[in-house]
């Protein structure tokens, strides 16, 4: 097998690691430009080489082909404080006020390349990220006076190896194992440091990694000429700990990668339009440090006996322990819906739209100024520009318009303060693309 010397080339951009945050809920909305233009859909769609970060089945009708692509991504987050802290024993108000995290610029780098070794067979490599969980607030938010701001920064990339068969005509079946990375840090949270089962490993720690492995498989299937239909699921990824943070993420600091699956179809209503439909389903509840609830009642290890004593919490629950608070995500249905239109041999033009629930309730607003991932829409658009020997330059913007969740801070007296999360995103993603 003969690899094109310009993939090596590539090579380099394995080791880096970007915050990614183009997102569904931190799961990143599509895969390589083609997939971004069309809001992520694309299971029934054999596009790139990319194509084995959403569905390995489609790998072996791409031929020999290489991506690559960078994006640029400006998400704009913010939290607003509404009321005034009420002063009151055992309360913990919030500074009144709006306040905007400052990181608002990222380069994120995707990478993929397949290879033929069988008229029915072939084998691909991709390299893709995921993000969501970023902040970085300019002002200690829990009155963390030894941090200069707060915050948390969740990097993850994802290295894949991809087999996919055509088993009958038409219909192939396709596997991709995954090798994860990710690192996490966090600052301006000294103030849980009593509600933490090790203060130690809570905030202000350098830079925690943590590694592990997953897969992906799918199933392509030409049902009719102009029909064509997709399913593919990703296990869950179970990571090593995050042991620089095990007083902050449940479980001594675990935090896996949830699994998720995604059914489509796509039909081509005419040889020069395309239409793709998707429905993806992320299983957060799986994962105890973003799925479980914020419980106050459970965080003091002693409340006061009212004679200058203490009494245990009999239903104490620590940071860091297997039930100890999380973000309380919900799991997550997200529908995207794209559609494409070749005008001539040369240019092919991708619109795309995506739509699912946030996935932060009311209820868990506190811990989620952390990691306010509240857009809902997701609208795209999309340019491919093919040139003589089977090269193309790819063009994807995608826009996500202001999502927000208000409700109230769960530490202060009932209906004393509100707490409003508020984000949106832009992202231009542009790449190349080889045979």
């Amino acid at each position: 097998m003969k690899i094109n010397r310009k993939l090596l080339m590539l090579v380099g951009v394995l080791v880096t690691i970007s915050t990614l945050l183009a997102t569904d809920g931190y799961l990143r909305n599509g895969y390589g430009v083609k997939y971004s233009a069309l809001a992520g859909a694309g299971v029934a769609l054999p596009l790139s080489s990319l194509a084995g970060a959403t569905n390995p089945a489609a790998l072996v009708y791409v031929g020999n082909r290489y991506d690559v692509s960078f994006a640029y991504f400006s998400p704009s987050r913010d939290y607003t404080i509404t009321g005034a802290p009420s002063g009151a024993p055992n309360t913990f108000g919030l500074t009144p006020g709006k306040v905007e995290s400052e990181s608002k610029s990222f380069f994120i780098p995707t990478l993929g390349a397949n290879w033929m070794i069988a008229s029915n067979m072939s084998l691909g490599v991709v390299l893709f990220a995921n993000g969501g969980m970023n902040t970085d607030y300019p002002t200690p938010t829990f009155y963390d006076q030894s941090s200069p701001g707060t915050g948390i920064n969740l990097e993850q990339m994802f290295l894949g190896g991809t087999y996919s068969i055509e088993f009958v005509e038409n219909h192939a079946f396709g596997v991709t194992a995954l090798f994860g990375f990710q690192r996490f840090s966090a600052k301006g949270l000294a103030a849980f440091s009593n509600f933490s089962a090790d203060a130690s490993a809570l905030t202000g720690n350098r830079v925690s990694t943590a590694t592990g492995f997953g897969a992906r498989v799918g199933y392509f299937g030409k049902i009719l000429p102009m029909l064509s239909v997709g399913v593919s699921y990703q296990t869950k990824i179970y990571m090593s700990e995050f042991k620089e943070y095990k007083g902050l993420f449940a479980e001594e600091g675990d935090f896996d990668v949830p699994a998720n699956w995604t059914a489509g179809i796509a039909v081509n209503a005419t040889p020069a339009l395309t239409f793709a439909l998707d429905v993806k389903g992320i299983m957060y509840s799986q994962i105890n440090s973003v799925a479980n609830k914020f419980d106050p009642m459970a965080l003091p290890p002693a409340f006061p006996d009212g004679n200058g004593g203490f009494v245990p919490n009999p239903n104490h629950k620590p940071l860091g322990s297997k039930e100890g608070s999380g973000f309380g995500w919900k799991d997550a249905t997200i529908i995207k819906f794209g559609t494409m239109w070749k005008s001539s041999d040369e240019w092919t033009w991708m619109l795309g739209y995506s739509y699912g629930k946030q996935p932060i309730e009311e209820s868990e607003v506190l811990f989620n100024i952390l990691a306010p991932a509240v857009v809902e829409h997701h609208i795209t658009f999309g340019v491919s520009r093919s040139f003589c020997g089977g090269q193309e330059i790819n063009l994807a913007v995608m826009y996500a318009p202001s999502g927000s969740v208000s409700g109230p801070n769960p530490l202060e007296a009932p209906n004393q303060q509100t707490i409003e999360l508020q984000m949106s995103q832009l992202q231009v993603e542009i790449g190349y693309a080889f045979h």
